[in-house]
């Protein structure tokens, strides 16, 4: 492939990042075009507040939750992103962030660093590689905190909104942000002082957004009216803001091109790297005179989930095609580095990208988002009532808080050090810098929950809870349960419930949907439901605790349950849990403790009593009572016995966290299973004479002797997976001369089930089959997967290789859609820097 750029390699920290392509700036030809393409990477926060948690979202299926179903389709792809060649194989496997510009919401950071931490580090690299190709300028830049519409916000949110966003931004690019993308690019003058306040040097925004323009000289120019969109986006422009210090009152823009990053959205331009190369050309501008910039941008996301595969047609437009045109690829800070604004610009008043009316669309009907015949008329009433409900919040916060903090405003701008860290460390600093006294246990219990009360508050008016048609969205709903999760902390503080009047204002939103009738009914139905108390975090560690051996401090999502005593009985097929266990948060360090008692009467019969925890003799004695109850073998008797001793609060399984729920449901079905799959397998041992003559005569098989063999081979095929997987974690790659045992009774499976014309329902088979593969894979290259250098082997046993191999044609042979991205990556990294094994990576699609 041309380049006319050098390309180097240099090994990673971890041998699953890829190394780079790095241009040699002093080979960049001089260019007069600069190219600018800019990715809005982000996602709603979507934790429920109670568990800072993720739970599982049917509508992301087959991924558990959005969140990982876009990593898998968008960030984690761009970061390994892959050029093909014309057989579809993978020629090279580069960085996409190293030369996009981007910005990607502090809340998805967080959650991609606790769940992806390889996609991290590679955004992180990137960053580097560009700052230090750059002179210092690099891609990323950074966000306000959790996408708030910045002219609706007063002006202690604002503020707060922008120290976040550059605390976290510094906290994780270890640098400070030189430019920050605004949510919806909402912006007016109140927030631009702001950013200039708080050392953002450019922002960017629609050309729909600019009222007029003029160049900057001694004599100014007059001005240019650009209000309809027209002005020129190939270059920077300065914007004075008034009521700031000479020489501190201005802050530069990018204006990016407007219909060439709409039909990036919108039209298939991205399907190649030479479409999308060939409609930026449209922009280039053969009448100017020394360097254009052709700057786009568009939602990150639109790389790989919006558009499939539009991830690859970036990687090569970036890293050769427009090379090859001879453009210049630059991010916004470098470019401003090298060309500062000679045009200054003034904005209309109020403004955002995707809406035409200002930012009518976060607070009415306005028509924006509509979507068809669904009106918006809740999205005023909802703004009105979190306003109410934030206003009603900075009272609890500055009356209680003034006995806490030093300065409670200046304490909540630096929470943002406990959000991105909660260890111990860091909160004691925290409280060292903050306190307004040496606190007690207690009073920084009330401290951190006025803060979280705080952060909730700002969480509630992340923009997406507006921007779509109707209030009972996942959206809505997720504003509204921080909502919910403020009034909560509001209450534990002061005793104060806010909630009946917040619904009352919320009564006032209409939904579409005569279900809900309203922004109450909202609330009611999938608000309320989704809070998780103190105890039903110990009711789930009761009934859980039934079906799996908890350690004696055991990590509930953001709590640390630790059990002083714990004892577990069984008699018959009822089983029975008694214990004293303490509760800690995690993010409040609120602390309690309580007994319970569990009983497993038998199926799906549960019944959990729980009780706070008054002393040793109570609870020995309310223990003793229930396990001499139980050991009379009286269902009606035990049950009448916890509900005396321990039935403060009673629950039972319908009550339990789902995720947990539906994993019990699957474990007490396993009894079943097993003797229909025993019963299965009886059937189709008797009858497969009989099958294989129906299928030798091209007759139509009885349905029920076809089922019998599918579910029996399936179950096979899942059951030897699990054998071959507990083998391959305790050997080295020497036993990947797996020729024979496993693996041959695996293809022995494949080959049956082909004869017999076998659809097999094995939806845990590709996962487990990828796995071993990587598994194998690094093994075989003796790479682990913390490994913090990369050891060349001379010899690479080739009975292994041969292993490897099978394993690939077996999940062919199996029907399975195979995704072998991570041990492409593997392979690819180990073959840039040792000798290549060209039949292993022709197996696993790698052009050698």
């Amino acid at each position: 492939m041309a380049n006319s750029h050098s390309v180097t390699t240099s090994v990673s920290d971890y041998p699953e990042l890829m190394p780079s392509v790095e241009v040699q700036a002093s080979e960049v030809p001089s260019a007069e075009v600069y190219v600018c393409v800019h990715g809005h990477f982000y996602q709603p926060p979507r934790e429920n507040p109670s568990l800072e948690a993720v739970e599982r979202q049917p509508g992301a299926a087959p991924f558990h939750n959005w969140n990982e179903r876009i990593l898998r389709e968008s960030y984690r792809p761009n970061a390994f992103a892959r050029i093909m060649d014309h057989q579809g194989r993978v020629v090279q496997i580069v960085n996409n962030y190293e030369f996009l510009s981007f910005n990607i919401g502090p809340t998805l950071m967080s959650w991609l660093a606790r769940h992806d931490i390889e996609t991290y580090r590679r955004i992180l690299a990137a960053d580097q590689q560009s700052c230090d190709r750059n002179n210092g300028h690099g891609n990323a830049i950074a966000q306000v905190y959790n996408h708030i519409i910045m002219p609706l916000a007063n002006e202690r949110d604002k503020l707060t909104q922008v120290r976040w966003g550059i605390a976290d931004f510094r906290k994780r690019f270890n640098r400070d942000p030189e430019g920050m993308w605004l949510a919806e690019t909402a912006i007016d003058q109140d927030t631009l002082r702001v950013l200039i306040q708080e050392g953002i040097k450019f922002t960017i925004v629609a050309p729909s957004q600019v009222q007029r323009c003029r160049q900057l000289s001694p004599n100014y120019s007059d001005w240019q009216e650009v209000g309809d969109g027209q002005i020129d986006p190939t270059r920077p422009y300065r914007c004075y803001v008034p009521g700031l210090p000479t020489g501190q009152n201005y802050i530069d823009i990018f204006v990016y091109d407007g219909p060439i990053s709409g039909d990036m959205g919108f039209s298939d331009i991205l399907q190649s790297s030479q479409s999308f190369a060939d409609r930026l050309g449209q922009a280039v501008r053969g009448d100017r005179h020394g360097a254009q910039l052709i700057s786009v941008a568009t939602d990150g996301e639109t790389f790989g989930h919006h558009r499939g595969g539009a991830e690859r047609a970036l990687a090569y437009a970036l890293h050769h095609e427009f090379v090859d045109r001879g453009w210049r690829v630059v991010s916004y800070a470098h470019y401003l580095s090298l060309f500062p604004p000679t045009w200054e610009l003034e904005l209309k008043p109020v403004t955002a990208w995707s809406c035409s009316h200002g930012v009518e669309r976060w607070k009415s009907d306005c028509g924006c988002g509509g979507g068809g015949a669904w009106h918006q008329k809740w999205r005023a009433p909802l703004r009105q009532a979190l306003d109410w409900l934030r206003d009603e919040l900075i009272e609890i916060y500055e009356i209680t808080g003034e006995e806490l903090f030093k300065d409670v405003w200046a304490a909540r701008d630096g929470y943002i050090d406990v959000v991105c860290d909660r260890t111990p460390l860091t909160i004691e600093q925290f409280f060292t810098q903050h306190q307004h006294h040496e606190l007690t246990q207690a009073e920084r219990t009330d401290a951190l929950c006025l803060l979280e009360m705080q952060r909730h508050a700002m969480l509630m008016y992340t923009s997406c809870g507006w921007f779509f048609e109707e209030i009972s969205r996942p959206e809505g709903t997720q504003i509204l349960r921080y909502a919910a999760r403020a009034i909560e902390l509001a209450k534990d503080i002061c005793g104060e419930s806010l909630e009946a009047d917040f619904i009352a204002k919320l009564a006032l939103a209409p939904s579409n949907i005569p279900h809900f009738r309203d922004g109450a009914g909202v609330y009611r139905a999938q608000v309320q439901p989704s809070r998780i108390s103190a105890e039903q975090v110990v009711a789930h560690y009761a009934m859980s605790s039934l079906f799996h051996t908890y350690h004696r401090e055991q990590r509930l999502y953001c709590h640390t349950v630790t059990h002083q005593d714990y004892q577990k009985q069984t008699l018959g097929g009822h089983a029975l849990a008694l214990g004293q266990v303490s509760i800690v948060s995690e993010i409040t360090q609120a602390k309690a403790n309580y007994t319970f008692a569990v009983f497993h009467v038998g199926g799906q019969e549960f019944l959990c009593g729980i009780c706070p925890f008054k002393n040793r003799l109570a609870y020995t004695r309310a223990k003793d009572a229930v396990l001499r109850t139980f050991a009379q073998g009286s269902v009606v008797q035990t049950i009448a016995a916890i509900q005396s001793q321990f039935g403060q609060y009673t629950f039972n399984l319908q009550q339990l966290f789902s995720e947990e729920r539906q994993h019990i449901m699957q474990l007490l079905s396993q009894n079943t299973l097993h003797q229909l799959n025993q019963l299965y397998t009886q059937i189709y041992r008797e009858n497969y004479g009989v099958l294989m003559a129906f299928h030798r005569d091209h007759m139509d098989v009885p349905r029920e002797l076809q089922v019998a063999a599918e579910i029996t081979l399936s179950h096979r095929v899942i059951d030897v997976l699990r054998h071959l997987e507990q083998d391959l974690s305790e050997i080295d790659e020497h036993m990947l001369a797996i020729s024979t045992g496993y693996l041959g009774e695996l293809e022995g499976i494949a080959v049956e089930a082909n004869h017999l014309h076998c659809h097999l329902t094995i939806p845990t088979a590709a996962p487990l089959l990828e796995g071993l593969i990587l598994q194998a894979l690094r093994q075989t290259l003796r790479i682990e997967p913390d490994a913090s250098r990369l050891d060349c082997i001379l010899t690479v046993n080739p009975l292994a290789v041969q292993g490897i191999k099978r394993l690939i044609t077996l999940g062919l042979n199996l029907g399975l859609n195979l995704n072998l991205d991570r041990s492409q990556e593997v392979y690819y990294h180990y073959s840039q820097h040792c000798e290549a094994i060209p039949s292993l990576g022709q197996a696993l699609g790698i052009a050698e």
